[in-house]
């Protein structure tokens, strides 16, 4: 069985949840055909918590159709440093998959998500309660194209950077 054949990575349609660039575009201009609205989240995922799936339950909640832009290994090490990610993209698009409010995933190499805002043209640009709509590092292209910002999920009480640092606490701890 192939990755693409688990039942976890396809969508309710029986179609693959995680696409390439081509397939992605092709997903936003099918649900603006078939005049769904079209949400876009995204983020790095390493670690999947709670957090994130706040996020995702409150994006979805935005529209019909949900799209996660995940940052690739190299945008994530980028962006974090070089002892990130902890989870491989191809993992971290996996469990998302397997998550009933996303409809499809893409990974992108960018360090932010002005190509995903441009190429897809979302109706609604989903981020999570560490930002404020006026702190969204893509709200002037939003703004520009027309795409509403929503600030979604729980208020962020945990996070990736939170997770490994009592990890290595407690490992800390057991080597005494």
């Amino acid at each position: 069985m192939t990755e693409q054949d688990r039942p976890d990575s396809k969508a309710a349609s029986g179609k693959p949840k995680i696409l390439d660039w081509p397939d992605a575009v092709e997903f936003a201009r099918r649900t603006r055909a078939e005049r769904e609205t079209l949400v876009l989240a995204n983020g790095c995922f390493d670690l999947l918590h709670g957090g994130h799936i706040s996020y995702l339950e409150g994006a979805r909640a935005e529209g019909g159709r949900l799209i996660v832009g995940i940052n690739s290994d190299a945008s994530e090490r980028a962006i974090k440093g070089p002892s990130r990610p902890i989870v491989p993209q191809a993992d971290r698009a996996e469990l998302l998959a397997g998550m009933e409010a996303v409809d499809a995933i893409v990974i992108f190499d960018e360090p932010d998500c002005e190509r995903l805002l441009r190429e897809l043209r979302p109706d609604v640009h989903a981020k999570g309660t560490d930002y404020t709509i006026e702190t969204v590092p893509e709200r002037a292209i939003a703004q520009e194209l027309g795409i509403r910002i929503a600030i979604v999920g729980a208020p962020k009480e945990n996070d990736t950077k939170s997770i490994i640092d009592a990890m290595r606490e407690a490992a800390d701890r057991s080597e005494k």
